[in-house]
């Protein structure tokens, strides 16, 4: 019993110094190389951990399979060759997640998101997030299904599951159709376009960007740093707006209530020396209309651009700030202003005219039908007996 040991403990010594030289020798590889290449230098901070854990998860379950020094106890034996296969399951898909992430990573370094046109890179992102996602879904679910056909008496059972699937499926699919729903929602967001990170969008009413996009849900981020969380299939299936869909640059609107006495031409010089004043103006569209003019108030409407939906709406507060400071200093005839005219007259007093007949009142047939009517009828007395004193 104990030469049994001693050899395994020799296998399990020099399968150990083998996985640590091979080891050693890949990371001064790797670090050498990290020095040109980008690729290698993002695998040795993401993959080491499971390319070390793999080889030594490799070198135990050699030498637990060439020197088992449990002999006659065979039940401990597969338990030991089950948790090695079961740490090599595990470091395999570790590893294997590791360099695909790392390669999405590397693919999105070419796409800034600091840039004005941002909207390819916005798109890149947005369908590298949900692969990513997928990604380590399929993984996890690959090697979950590894390790449960590790383990004894699964393949046995496996020909009662499949003569079930047809059941098992029919009832998944009924109970999972809202997760189902929301995962190809997902998957058509992020290949048809219709969002992307940082769109600005309205929802529900509200106003904000497109903040996280996931297999299931969509995180809109308000502009009062809100979150509304939203089902993927929202997206597809309730219009929407979406503002920086091809492009970022937007066009926006002030509208101002005057009274009749302001002067378009002075308001229109005002804004062409306010606009040139301020970087938040991208030099495309500058308009100003009456629209409207009924009742009391003439409406003035200011149409502005700018390069992003935040932009332009700082843009159109300062507008309006600039264009109420100049009607107080320049123009007060345009402030609005409630008219009142106060009218004295004598209203003649209406004579009676001479019909006066109705329907109730007037002559003796109108009275008749008041009195059917409200049941006051005449008492006659001519047939009554005298009274007795």
């Amino acid at each position: 019993m104990s030469d049994s040991w001693q050899d395994f403990a020799v296998t399990l010594g020099v399968a150990l110094l083998v996985a640590i030289a091979v080891a050693v020798a890949v990371a001064v590889t790797v670090r050498v190389l990290a020095r040109r290449s980008p690729l290698a230098q993002h695998l040795n901070r993401t993959a080491a951990i499971p390319f070390r854990l793999l080889l030594l998860a490799i070198a135990g379950s050699a030498a637990v399979s060439r020197d088992a020094p449990w002999s006659g106890r065979e039940d401990l034996g597969q338990w030991v060759e089950l948790v090695m296969r079961i740490l090599i399951i595990v470091s395999v898909a570790w590893l294997v997640a590791a360099i695909v992430l790392t390669l999405e990573d590397l693919g999105l370094r070419r796409y800034r998101l600091d840039v004005a046109d941002n909207l390819t890179a916005r798109r890149a992102r947005t369908q590298a997030a949900v692969i990513r996602r997928l990604t380590l879904v399929i993984v996890v679910v690959l090697a979950a299904g590894a390790v449960l056909l590790s383990f004894p008496g699964v393949g046995a059972a496996g020909a009662s599951v499949l003569a079930s699937a047809g059941i098992i499926s029919v009832v998944a699919a009924v109970a999972a159709q809202s997760t189902l729903s929301n995962l190809i929602a997902g998957l058509q967001i992020a290949f048809s376009g219709s969002i992307r990170y940082g769109d600005a969008v309205i929802v529900e009413g509200e106003w904000g960007w497109i903040d996280d996009i996931t297999l299931s849900y969509v995180v809109v981020r308000l502009w009062d740093d809100r979150n509304m969380v939203l089902p993927a299939t929202y997206f597809t299936s309730t219009p929407f707006q979406n503002w920086t869909r091809k492009h970022s640059e937007l066009l926006g609107s002030i509208e101002l209530d005057v009274d009749w006495r302001v002067s378009p031409d002075g308001m229109r010089a005002e804004l062409d020396r306010i606009l040139p004043t301020t970087e938040l103006w991208d030099g495309r569209v500058k308009v100003l209309q009456v629209t409207d003019a009924v009742g009391g108030w003439v409406r003035i409407r200011i149409l502005v651009t700018a390069r992003d939906a935040p932009t332009l709406f700082d843009l159109r507060c300062l507008v309006r700030e600039r264009m109420v400071d100049w009607l107080q200093a320049s123009d007060e005839g345009g402030l609005p202003r409630f008219r009142v005219e106060s009218v004295s007259r004598t209203a003649s007093r209406r004579q009676p005219t001479g019909d006066s007949s109705g329907l109730f009142t007037g002559d003796a047939q109108s009275e008749e039908r008041a009195a059917r009517i409200t049941g006051q009828l005449p008492i006659v007395t001519e047939d009554l007996p005298p009274r007795q004193p």
